[in-house]
């Protein structure tokens, strides 16, 4: 029989966003990782506001906000506030009731200042990596490093020389009309007007130079999981400097550990300063650089070598996840400290996200 329409709306709903949901819904066991990371940075919190005054969003609704954000791939904030108005699986996981008003999506503006003045992008990175290590889920002797180039907020028209000298309106205040041609341009002599910070650099021969941040990445091995993640100015030597920095501070083991990276980390001076960390370096092997490959067959020779080689190749799945699903190919921010807050926040995801698949999979 034809079903009919009805188009009258029911007066009275006993229900909310908790019935909604499915039981094997993915979301619900990230939630409850990333409000367990949450209440353990209540203190931190309360050092953030005044005692007194009107009270503001909560920063757990803030900060699962943009979690929501890079799990769903939301490429604003003002586009998420949108879809959160009418969204029962977003209002949800925040706690919120069907009638509650969204917020504006200048909140996220208001407090950004107040969240890189008190760490807590970093802060809560960190207890994602903690929730990982006591579920038994991270390695504490085998570890990747790697880098990439994140695209700054920032076009090329903007990178202009730092002693250019103040000239009358442009043609169009929108898109004005700019002619590089003929002139070399380098990070020593050129800069960007919109984001000072950012380098003109690019990833390999061949490939066009963009204005760009150098995001690094430490990977444990047994299950491809962020131990950190630091944003950083993209310069020759930032992935090298930045993995010794990371390998220096963040490795949880205290034994003999290892490292693995590509081709690009086979130089003396990261070979010989991992081994005065005691860590030994599974890079891989650069015979084309001069004088040869910094290693030799006492490191290759040995199983371990050619497990990491193969292992380190799961770091490049979670900078493909981090770009496309994370959209953390180029940064909404301008500034460093401002996009490395934002990297914090798009690899906390990205752990909760791995944690729960790996839980699910160990209860199955």
């Amino acid at each position: 029989m034809r079903g009919v329409e009805t188009k009258q709306a029911t007066m009275l709903t006993l229900t909310g966003p908790e019935k909604r949901v499915p039981a094997d819904h993915p979301l619900r066991a990230i939630k409850i990782l990333a409000d367990g990371a949450l209440s353990a940075l209540s203190k931190d919190f309360d050092a953030m506001y005044s005692a007194i005054g009107r009270p503001s969003i909560a920063p757990e609704r803030l900060l699962k906000s943009t979690l929501l954000m890079a799990l769903y791939t939301i490429r604003s904030e003002r586009l998420f506030c949108e879809q959160l108005d009418y969204s029962l699986l977003f209002r949800w996981f925040l706690d919120m009731n069907i009638v509650e008003p969204t917020f504006d999506h200048s909140t996220f503006s208001a407090n950004r200042e107040r969240l890189l003045k008190h760490d807590i992008a970093q802060k809560f990175f960190a207890q994602t990596v903690y929730q990982a290590q006591e579920l038994g889920l991270m390695s504490d002797e085998h570890f990747t490093v790697d880098g990439t180039l994140i695209e700054a907020w920032a076009s090329l028209k903007s990178f202009r020389r730092k002693d250019e000298t103040k000239k009358g309106p442009p043609d169009d205040p929108g898109n004005p009309t700019v002619d590089f041609r003929g002139e070399k341009r380098s990070n020593e002599t050129h800069q960007s007007k919109t984001d000072p910070e950012a380098r003109l650099a690019k990833k390999g021969k061949g490939k066009e130079a963009k204005l760009s941040y150098s995001a690094n990445a430490l990977m444990e091995n047994r299950n491809g999981l962020l131990v950190d993640i630091r944003v950083t100015h993209a310069t020759g030597y930032a992935e090298r400097e930045t993995a010794l920095a990371m390998l220096e501070e963040d490795l949880p083991g205290s034994g003999k550990l290892t490292v693995a990276g590509d081709k690009g980390y086979d130089t003396k001076d990261f070979v010989a300063r991992c081994r005065e960390l005691n860590v030994t370096p599974h890079v891989a092997q650069n015979e084309r650089a001069p004088g040869g490959s910094a290693l030799d067959a006492r490191t290759t020779r040995h199983p371990g070598y050619s497990t990491s080689q193969i292992l380190r190749k799961l770091i490049e799945e979670i900078f493909g996840w981090m770009k496309t699903v994370g959209n953390f190919r180029k940064t909404r921010l301008k500034g460093r400290a401002r996009t490395q807050s934002a990297g914090y926040f798009v690899g906390a995801a990205y752990n909760l996200l791995r944690v729960a698949r790996l839980l699910k999979l160990a209860l199955a």
